[in-house]
């Protein structure tokens, strides 16, 4: 059984907002540089009030923070959730590739080619 700490509250906001594709897109693009809303909108076909619904979610999961100069505002990674979620999915996969290692030994140890005894 994985012994483990109890769940972050925030892991279920953070992945609930990655699932999304329009989110998902969104958070790839900020991984390459802070955008502005509009800048972020614009691959998009939905209105603008509908696609700032998605980037309250991903504030709201502090995937993201912005700040606001006049008009524009402009969004950046907020890395700690990022690293939250890895943490998270890290330590699954450690499980598992200890688990299909196990597996491996006991296949390749107990396995002997047809027409032996």
């Amino acid at each position: 059984m994985l012994q483990r700490q109890p769940v972050d509250p925030a892991l279920p906001k953070i992945f609930h907002a990655l699932a999304d594709p329009t989110r998902l897109a969104v958070v790839e693009r900020l991984s390459v540089s802070p955008a502005s809303a509009s800048e972020l909108a614009k691959p998009f076909t939905m209105a603008l009030p509908s696609f700032m619904q998605h980037m309250g979610v991903l504030e709201g999961a502090a995937i993201v923070t912005s700040h606001k100069s006049g008009r524009t505002r402009t969004y950046q990674l907020a890395p700690a959730s990022l690293q939250l979620a890895s943490a998270w999915l890290a330590e699954f996969r450690n499980h598992w590739e200890r688990r299909f290692d196990q597996l491996e030994h006991l296949l390749t140890t107990t396995h002997q080619p047809q027409g032996e005894p």
